[in-house]
Formats: C-alpha cells, structure tokens, sequence
C-alpha cells in the first residue's frame, strides 16, 4: 500500500493544483508546510509542489531539513514576488495560532 507520505503528498499536490486555474508558473505562492513534529514551515515559490519535494528531499531549507515536512497545509497566490515576499515575512512573524486561524480560513 501506499505510505502516510505518499498519501499527503498526493493530497497536497491535488490542493495546491485546485488552487490554480491556469498556468502554476504564472504566480509567485506563499505556502505553509506542517511538518510531522506539529511545527510550519512558512515559504514562497513559482511551484509548490516542486519545492515541497525539494523540502521533502531536505534540500529545500535549514527548517525542513531538521523539521520533516509532511504536507502543505495551505497556499495562497500572488502576481509578484515582492508581494509574495512580504505575505511570507507576515506569516513568519505570526504566532503559532494566528497561523492555525489563516490555515483554518478564520483569519485572512
């Protein structure tokens, strides 16, 4: 059978492409990974699926790296980096319940 990893991934992966009608090269995507220890990583990418592998194969951050990532837990897009940029510093200075609220669509 498949393992727990495959699964999520396999989800995930469904996610982040329902999220975009279109080309996925055609935004920048500020991410947040939950790892298997409960801790998130917050990122930003061309393509999430692309580089959550990359985290998946600990070659994509220190973080992720130490911290297994399991599966992407939400993602939103953006017409340019920059702006991609600063959601992602946002969410990294936010506590560990503010960004349970984003992932859970109570807080934008």
């Amino acid at each position: 059978g498949q393992s727990r990893f495959t699964r999520s991934w396999q989800a995930s992966k469904e996610n982040v492409l329902s999220l975009s009608k279109g080309n996925l090269m055609s935004k920048f995507y500020v991410y947040i990974i939950l790892c298997k220890n409960g801790s998130y990583y917050t990122g930003h990418s061309r393509n999430v699926s692309s580089r959550f592998l990359r985290h998946a194969d600990k070659a994509g951050a220190r973080f992720t790296a130490q911290n297994v990532p399991d599966h992407v837990v939400w993602s939103q897009a953006f017409d340019t980096e920059l702006e991609a940029v600063k959601r992602e510093i946002q969410i990294k200075g936010w506590s560990r319940k503010k960004k349970e609220n984003l992932i859970n669509g109570i807080w934008k």
